[in-house]
């Protein structure tokens, strides 16, 4: 590709044709003379026949730069002159290697990295460049980064590269800048040759200490020009799990240093994705940490499952709350006589200590706590009375409670029923006059236990304990021992709950473990076992549930997801193999454990300085291209046939020059109607036709290319439905509730952006009364599935301009689904340019409106699958299953026509049998 200052030219070996115009003006020197009438009467035709000489007229030199401009016109447009070409994504000479950081920063503003990345492909395809894909974060199988290319070692055209750049996504973990490099290596050994490159870097060093970005881009540049692109001003940002505070929810806001102040919304969304609480953290000028707070009563705050930064599509961005991050409701019951809480020497002035920052503390009688919600409750040497104390302590244990005990004289002396072991009477002195010299330590938890991996520290000793009686399940109950192996804690499961017995005091006169950490430790553990959740204990794997993409996003796991043992849950790293998201027990009731992705990563620190020659672009500053050449052969044509008209009226073909002002008023007519149509049809002027052709109609966006792709996917499903089925459809009718009338329409297609406006009061009661009388709005957020990414914030959008409408309770489609069979046999996922993701209808149980949905909402895009330009040609690709998917995605569309047009006719036919035997009878 030639490049000209802004202009660049694909077939520039077409310019040759230029210094041809000399020849071309010498052809169209002469014009052949007119012609004209003489008559030849038969007596004068000697005497009235002149004999002059004729001279050929020569062409008019305005006609005649005419015609030069518009031969130079149509060479200019046949080498494909291209306005603002992306050279600088592409410089240099040789094959491109596309680089690009593709781990977890990577999603907050992936759709114009994509756009950097295709605009350089696009300048290399139009060079005949080959080009490779390098991508640094290990794919979703694990594998090490390496470039890909069709054919191992090899380069591929970069045609070729386009629908895999397409297809990519970034990951919910780091990149790995290490391995890339090696893979680039290894690369090289098999192309040697010189070579550009670009760099799409997420602007993020990965290493918790060290520099993992220049080895790779010094390795890069050693190769050829080196171009890096980032973004410019955006600083990096990383939602740290939250601290369990005694009145909120501590948030920890950790980025790459930003050039000005500002501020950082978190926002706390329950399990249905409602927003509950805004969270607002002030951001310094150059400061990589901010600060704040969720305060909110306990009830609400447990129904938190969910932290995200505002704005920010990353998996780093976001932050599951599972047990361990909820407080819990711990009641605390002390013995009956006074002085429980004495400050060092109360039985329960170290459980107030170590539960308070953890859990919301209640105080009073056990049938009084018991009343209330409880998670926990504790008896620091409390005996339980034999009447109805014993029963409700029973009842609430089997439901699900969590019962922790203390052991202590009173419990010495008179044991009960509410114990995991049998004891033995009296309690068991270390260091007296009949036993051993020294108090007995800890020994280290076992891997069953829900204390594996808290390391005892060696100051902690026990001097006195109540002993169990020793039987074939203590060893199964015991959850920690001495060092001579008799039981510290013990535990027994009892219905959904269970019972927890520490053999010593909850103060310091039996051991000093309540004066250590380990106490808060053992505590929490317990703490979180409660509330109906079963803890997973030992090897017990945790299933993946749940887990995210590069966007943040929970999604079903995919098969090289595996599991996780509990014991190893904690120092679990996020990978290719443990994604961030939900892993636990599966089913109802199951423990469900969050795997965060920001637990375990360092704070961010911005990019070294790159390489001395590294040329800079910034990300979303790639200039549009424009292709001049279809504009240029159009004005070419236009002058040809001016000049045919200029030719005829010369000759006198056409007479008087009225003639030919009708002419050129002919062929500037014929597009002003539909104009005039569709502009009246805007304003509502064209409600009659609207009511005598069937149209599927759209609401325009105030996006004027979107709309043009959604009025081009509705013109080639009409087209499609109208060859296929009897159905006789319309152009589209592009329509603004609330000014023109809906009723007509049977569909009304809604492409939902992030800048769409909300509908005003006439628009939305006219949407509702549209949906009331049987139509149906098909909504679109075109970032599902494989498209995740390409409509940043349309989810949001969603749910604010849909806040007034009369939306029904949703279902996804099942595959017995009308819209499945209406015409075609369908898969549930009803594909589109995208595939993947969930499409919602009202639920079958509504019986309302004959059962016929009046809205379906879903992300798959299916105007840009239906589009069809000017040229015939389908403009968007169909990710990722191409021609087979769009060929789904047109039999979606009719069976939405279909629907629309039928309603439930096809579940009706369940009811033949029943009528025909009605029918017989």
């Amino acid at each position: 590709m030639m490049s000209l200052g802004p202009v660049g030219f694909v077939a520039p070996w077409l310019l040759l044709a230029l210094p041809a115009l000399p020849l071309i003006w010498w052809l169209l020197r002469v014009t052949p003379p007119a012609p004209r009438r003489q008559s030849f009467p038969a007596l004068r035709l000697l005497r009235d026949l002149p004999a002059p000489e004729e001279t050929p007229a020569r062409t008019p030199w305005w006609l005649l730069l005419l015609r030069l401009v518009a031969a130079a016109l149509i060479v200019l447009g046949l080498a494909r002159p291209v306005w603002g070409p992306s050279a600088g994504a592409a410089s240099g000479e040789g094959p491109l290697l596309l680089v690009m950081d593709d781990g977890w920063p990577s999603g907050a503003d992936w759709p114009a990295r994509a756009a950097a990345a295709s605009a350089a492909l696009d300048a290399a395809a139009r060079q005949g460049r080959r080009a490779a894909l390098l991508t640094t974060a290990p794919s979703e199988a694990g594998e090490a980064p390496a470039p890909g290319t069709l054919t191992p070692g090899a380069l591929m055209p970069a045609e070729a590269l386009r629908a895999r750049l397409a297809a990519l996504r970034p990951k919910p973990w780091a990149p790995d800048r290490a391995a890339a490099l090696a893979g680039l290596a290894a690369w090289r050994q098999a192309n040697p040759g010189p070579f550009a490159s670009l760099y799409v870097a997420d602007g993020v060093e990965h290493r918790a200490e060290g520099d993992d970005f220049t080895p790779l881009a010094a390795a890069l540049a050693a190769a050829g020009p080196l171009t890096l692109a980032r973004a410019e001003g955006r600083a990096a940002r990383l939602l740290a799990p939250p601290e369990a505070e005694p009145e909120r929810l501590g948030l920890t806001l950790r980025q790459t240093a930003a050039p000005a102040a500002g501020s950082v919304a978190v926002l706390a969304r329950t399990g249905d994705g409602r927003a509950l609480a805004r969270a607002t953290l002030p951001v310094e000028a150059g400061g990589r940490e901010a600060r704040g707070g969720l305060d909110l009563p306990l009830e609400i705050r447990n129904q938190i499952i969910r932290l995200e930064i505002e704005g920010e599509e990353t998996a780093g961005a976001a932050v599951l709350l599972d047990e361990r991050f909820r407080r819990r409701p711990v009641g605390l019951v002390g013995p009956a006589e006074q002085g429980a809480e004495t400050p060092l020497l109360g039985p329960l002035y170290y459980l107030d200590r170590a539960l308070a920052p953890y859990a919301e503390l209640r105080r009073g009688g056990i049938e009084q706590l018991l009343a209330r919600q409880l998670a926990v409750l504790v008896l620091a040497d409390r005996p339980v009375a034999e009447a109805g104390e014993r029963a409700a302590l029973e009842r609430w244990v089997e439901a699900g409670g969590t019962l922790v005990r203390f052991a202590g004289p009173r419990l010495a002396e008179a044991p009960d029923s509410l114990l995991p072991v049998r004891l033995r009477a009296g309690e068991r002195q270390l260091g007296g006059a009949l036993s051993w010299e020294q108090p007995q330590p800890l020994a280290p938890f076992p891997e069953a236990s829900p204390f594996a991996g808290l390391a005892p520290p060696g100051e902690v000793t026990v001097s006195t304990q109540v002993l169990a009686e020793p039987g074939p399940e203590l060893s199964a109950r015991s959850w920690a021992r001495l060092a001579d192996g008799t039981p510290l804690v013990t535990a027994e499961t009892r219905g959904a709950g269970r019972i927890v017995l520490f053999h010593v005091t909850a103060n310091a006169e039996w051991s000093n473990l309540p004066l250590s950490g380990l106490f808060i430790d053992l505590l929490r553990r317990v703490v979180a076992l409660s509330s109906g959740v079963a803890g997973a204990e030992g090897e017990t794997p945790l299933a993946p549930l749940e887990v995210m993409d590069g966007f943040g996003r929970l999604g079903p796991a995919a098969g090289g997801v595996g599991a996780i043992p509990a014991h190893r849950f904690a120092d679990t790293v996020p990978g290719p193999r443990h994604p961030p998201g939900w892993y636990g027990v599966p089913g109802e009731g199951g423990e469900r454990r969050a795997l965060n992705l920001s637990a375990h990563l360092p704070a961010p620190r911005a990019l070294a300085a790159p390489p001395p020659g590294t040329a800079l672009l910034a990300i979303g500053g790639v200039p549009a291209e424009r292709d001049l050449g279809p504009w240029l052969l159009a004005l070419a044509l236009l002058l040809l046939a001016a000049d045919l008209l200029i030719s005829l009226v010369q000759r006198g073909l056409l007479g008087r020059p009225a003639r030919l002002a009708a002419l050129l008023l002919a062929l500037a007519l014929p597009a002003a109607p539909g104009a005039l149509a569709q502009d009246g049809m805007a304003r509502g002027s064209a409600a009659q036709d609207l009511a005598l052709v069937t149209r599927i109609g759209h609401v325009l966006t105030g996006d004027a290319a979107l709309d043009e792709t959604v009025r081009q996917g509705l013109a080639g499903l009409s087209d499609y439905v109208n060859r296929r089925t009897a159905t006789a459809l319309g152009e589209p009718a592009a329509v603004r509730p609330g000014q023109d009338d809906l009723s007509p329409l049977p569909l009304l297609y809604w492409a939902v952006t992030a800048e769409t406006p909300l509908p005003d009061s006439a628009a939305v009661a006219a949407l509702n009364d549209y949906m009331r009388g049987g139509g149906i709005i098909l909504f679109d957020t075109r970032d599902e599935g494989s498209g995740e990414g390409f409509a940043p914030g349309a989810r949001e959008a969603l749910l604010r301009l849909t806040a007034g409408l009369a939306i029904p309770p949703l279902a996804p489609v099942s595959p017995e689904h009308v819209l499945t069979r209406a015409f075609y046999l369908l898969p549930p996922e009803l594909p589109g340019r995208f595939a993947g993701g969930q499409v919602w209808v009202s639920r079958e149980e509504d019986r309302a409106n004959d059962s016929v949905s009046p809205v379906i909402i879903g992300g798959h895009d299916w105007a840009g699958a239906w589009a069809v330009d000017a040229r015939g040609g389908n403009p968007h690709a169909a990710i990722p299953g191409g021609a087979r998917q769009r060929t789904l995605a047109y039999r979606f569309g009719v069976n939405l026509v279909m629907y629309a047009l039928t309603g439930n006719y096809k579940g009706d036919q369940v009811h033949v049998p029943a009528i025909l035997e009605r029918l017989g009878n």
